[in-house]
């Protein structure tokens, strides 16, 4: 893998941090600023709104701009942004950093995708694009915990001044390995670009995309408060839960990265199944620690693993499309990091309790699944379908 794709992933580690720390802070933010635990968690559903729609409009407005260029102008704005939520004492301004975070982080991730993508020959495009996710992984692994002991020690503001200050050697990063240079004036047209994201093939992978990152988000948020409520662990142990859903998300990425140039059906049928399992397990064995921790690691594996092979597999479908199919996906997986915050801070504010967001991700996969199996069933059925599959093979 090219060097420079490794330092946009340190790009996007500082922006995973941002987008995944609030799993952490949610009941410190709430607390701080009077509001409920489901609003607070709303704070995440805003950063999804702002990246589903950034990603499509701000890959669209960055078309003609250089691509270190624009790199640059929307690490800027993520990094201004952190330090005015750092100094509010506003909700409703907070809510309003995060969307104008989420935009600049939308336009950044679109890029990045196609840069990353157009670094490696198609063999490798799996491969290049579990490399730039590690970032997110890292966030997990590393970024999140460390905001949550952060905000532990030094309130839920800590978090984001930290935010702040690692973007800076992002923005050095970015501007040291991206090669400068003139808009690629040989690009398809944007009516083209918007035609070739027609396909059916390519919608149905979007929405199984929204599902599974929907499931991983709809628990992921409320892990603090699910781990300290039901599995009666003290909220110490918040940074190590969320850190080993980390380690296992990094492991996911790094293992479905590698499958998915080769066997990508195996991933998302073999790793579907067994995510789908895994949510109804948690579910039930929520309240034993031995069991939550060790499901907390391997429903972060099989969630980035299946989520990563689904990116791929968005973006060799609209390989017609070089620069709106970053943005699509990235706002496709984003609508389910909005729609699962929100399905899971309904459950609980209907009294369903804590476990009930893990239960929801067990919805929305099991909804994949069958979203996935009826449209095979279909493809079978139509004419021609078996030489449309040989030749995409």
């Amino acid at each position: 893998m090219p060097f420079a794709l490794f330092l946009l992933g340190v790009a996007v580690f500082a922006q995973g941090t941002s987008e995944f720390m609030l799993s952490g802070l949610v009941p410190d933010i709430a607390r701080d600023l009077g509001v409920s635990v489901p609003s607070a968690g709303a704070l995440t559903s805003a950063f999804a709104v702002g990246m589903v729609a950034g990603a499509p409009l701000m890959a669209g407005l960055a078309r003609r701009w250089p691509r270190r260029g624009a790199l640059l102008g929307f690490l800027a704005v993520f990094l201004a942004v952190h330090v005015v939520g750092a100094v509010t004492d506003s909700f409703t301004v907070l809510v309003a950093t995060r969307v104008v975070g989420a935009l600049a982080n939308a336009g950044f991730l679109a890029v990045a995708l196609v840069t990353a993508v157009g670094m490696v020959g198609r063999e490798a495009e799996g491969r290049a694009t579990s490399t730039l996710l590690g970032g997110v992984t890292l966030a997990c692994v590393v970024g999140v915990p460390a905001g949550a002991l952060l905000g532990q020690l030094w309130g839920w503001r800590a978090s984001f001044w930290a935010v702040a200050l690692l973007s800076l050697p992002a923005v050095v990063a970015v501007a040291r390995s991206v090669p400068a240079g003139a808009a690629d004036a040989g690009r398809p047209s944007l009516r083209a670009e918007l035609r070739s994201l027609r396909d059916p093939r390519l919608r149905v992978t979007l929405l199984l995309g929204a599902l599974v990152n929907g499931a991983t988000f709809c628990t992921f948020t409320y892990l603090a408060p699910l781990i300290t409520h039901v599995t009666g662990l003290g909220s110490g142990c918040v940074p190590v839960v969320l850190a080993l859903f980390g380690a296992g998300s990094f492991v996911g990425v790094a293992v479905g990265g590698r499958l998915a140039d080769h066997r990508p059906g195996a991933v998302l049928i073999g790793g579907g199944g067994a995510l789908c399992l895994g949510w109804a397990v948690f579910a039930l064995g929520a309240g034993t620690p031995a069991v939550a921790l060790g499901l907390v690691l391997v429903q972060g594996a099989l969630s980035f693993g299946v989520g990563s092979t689904l990116i791929s597999q968005a973006l060799r479908t609209a390989s017609d499309a070089p620069t709106l199919s970053g943005g699509f996906a990235t706002a496709a997986f984003n609508v389910g990091a909005a729609l699962g915050p929100w399905l899971g801070g309904t459950a609980i504010g209907a009294g369903l309790g804590y476990r009930s967001p893990v239960w929801v991700s067990a919805a929305l996969v099991a909804v994949a699944l069958l979203t996935a199996g009826l449209t095979a069933r279909r493809n079978r059925r139509a004419p021609g379908c078996r030489t449309r599959a040989s030749s995409s093979a």
